[in-house]
Order: structure tokens, then sequence, then C-alpha cells
């Protein structure tokens, strides 16, 4: 059986797979990130194939919060010192083994996670050791759909892919981008 199969929870890192990494400082000393409709459509889809989701971000933003809320996010995690530590609080609380976790992740901190996965995953311009860690390495660039395609990939060899996309085009499934 393929690892992609036992997946039920899809988690992923903000800056550099939601986003393209790039912080963004207004004069004041506010900080701004764009995110892509594309990623976000890639996790209401994971939703409604049945998968749970959440984000592990090393960073604490007000504007991570709000994108989590606003795609319903299952569990949100930010200052996490080690990501590896938080997945496993994660999937302890959701009564899952962390072979059943997948994650993206595109730098040296997420590294070891990507590895520990049951199926890891960085976008095209995750680092070097993201990128040796990954099971899956996207065809896109982080913040530019990489999050879709990875969730995308899984649901199709869930084979609930086909189930997902009736609903959505019948109108049964709202989704949140």
């Amino acid at each position: 059986m393929e690892r992609q199969a036992s997946i039920k929870l899809l988690a992923f890192d903000v800056d550099g797979v939601l986003t393209d990494g790039i912080l963004y400082y207004g004069s004041s000393g506010d900080m701004l990130k764009g995110f892509s409709a594309r990623d976000g459509m890639g996790i209401s889809l994971a939703r409604a194939g049945g998968l749970k989701t959440a984000v592990i971000t090393g960073r604490q933003s007000q504007m991570v919060e709000q994108r989590s809320h606003d795609l319903c996010i299952d569990i949100i995690i930010q200052n996490a010192a080690c990501k590896l530590a938080a997945m496993e609080q994660i999937c302890r609380k959701l009564g899952i083994g962390i072979e059943e976790a997948a994650y993206m992740g595109d730098d040296l901190n997420d590294a070891a996670l990507i590895a520990r996965a049951g199926l890891g995953g960085t976008p095209s311009d995750g680092c070097a050791e993201a990128r040796q860690a990954a099971a899956f390495i996207s065809s896109y660039a982080g913040g530019h759909g990489a999050l879709r395609e990875f969730a995308e990939y899984i649901l199709k060899r869930q084979n609930t892919w086909d189930a997902v996309v009736s609903r959505y085009f019948s109108g049964q499934t709202v989704m949140n981008q």
C-alpha cells in the first residue's frame, strides 16, 4: 500500500509554503504576507476529502491566524521552536501516528519533520536539505500552488479526488480560498 493511502492529516509551514517567503514591512513596521488562493483551494479540497489540516510555523502572526480561520484549518501552532515536536503533539491530540501525517516545509527547520512524516513534501524552491528529505517535490514554488499540488497528489492516491471534485461541482461542498 502506498504511504499516501494512510494519510489523515495535512500539515504545512507558512513562510515559503503558503507564501513565497518574502516578508513585506510597511513604514510603520507592519508586516504583510501574500497568500495564494490556489493553495487555499488545496486546503479546502483536502478538508473536503476528509483530511484534518494543521499549520506549524516558527513565527507568530495575526495574518496567519486570520488566514487559518478563513480556511477552517483545524490546528494552528505558531512560535514552534521544534516543528517535529509540534507535529508529534498534534498527532497525539488527533489520536494518529506520525506516519499518518503529511507535512510540507521548505527550509532547514522543516527538514527533520519532512523526513519523519508519513509523507514529506517541499515546494520546488525548498532548500537542498528539504528537497533531500522529501518524498514529494512540487513542480511549483512556495506560495504559487505547491501546497495545492501536494494536497491533490494525496487525494488522487487515496482515490477520493473524483468524489471531492464531483461534490464541488454539484455545490455540495463550499470551498474557502
